[in-house]
């Protein structure tokens, strides 16, 4: 039981963990050119390299902020499930990881909000 309970309360600390890790690396920029692979690829992001580098620095403050405050949270709810069944262990577990995922997908609108407001259609700086 307290083996399932460690491996879940793991799983529930990577995606906070990865939010931090990225969000940094974004905060300083993310990758230095626009690509189709890796990093904050949408219409309005890819539109200029300025628009590139402002949604990654933008996004990944979101993203670090909130991983910062999702550590301990996923941790104090996971110890509310410590020395219970595997099944109440499980599912909250599953809870914990939706609701980060949550999180972390809402950095989305609110940067494609803020590119709008900050660059024209070209990808253009107001």
């Amino acid at each position: 039981m307290t083996g399932f309970w460690v491996f879940m309360l793991i799983m529930c600390l990577l995606t906070p963990a990865m939010m931090i890790g990225f969000g940094k690396f974004f905060m300083k920029g993310g990758p230095k050119q626009i690509n189709d692979a890796f990093g904050y690829r949408t219409t309005r992001s890819m539109k200029s390299q300025e628009t590139w580098r402002f949604a990654h620095q933008y996004s990944g403050k979101i993203w670090f902020y909130s991983g910062l405050a999702l550590l301990p949270i996923s941790i104090a709810a996971m110890l509310f499930v410590y020395g219970k069944s595997v099944d109440m262990t499980g599912i909250a577990g599953l809870i914990i990881v939706i609701a980060q995922m949550i999180v972390m997908i809402c950095a989305i609108p609110f940067t494609e909000a803020t590119l709008k407001r900050n660059f024209d259609d070209l990808g253009r700086h107001r």
